[in-house]
């Protein structure tokens, strides 16, 4: 169980080969990586935007919206 023999030398070799090889994969993957990195960091700035024209709620105008009547009218017979 120590050494490695030339099949498992010829399989690590495939696939290094595979994840490796070819035109840039790797640096391909990294540009995706990136580009996904700057929508999610302009869409948080967009999201942070609304947030600010929002006026924030605190616990008395939560009291307050919850102390108005309500405008239905019960009929008593």
């Amino acid at each position: 169980m120590g050494s490695l023999s030339v099949w498992h030398w010829l399989l690590f070799m495939a696939v290094a080969l595979l994840v490796f090889g070819g035109s840039g994969k790797i640096s391909s993957i990294m540009g995706d990586v990136a580009k996904g990195i700057k929508s999610f960091k302009k869409g948080m700035a967009e999201d942070e935007e609304v947030a600010k024209d929002e006026p924030p709620k605190t616990l008395e105008s939560v009291a307050v919206k919850q102390a108005e009547p309500s405008h239905q009218h019960n009929k008593t017979s």
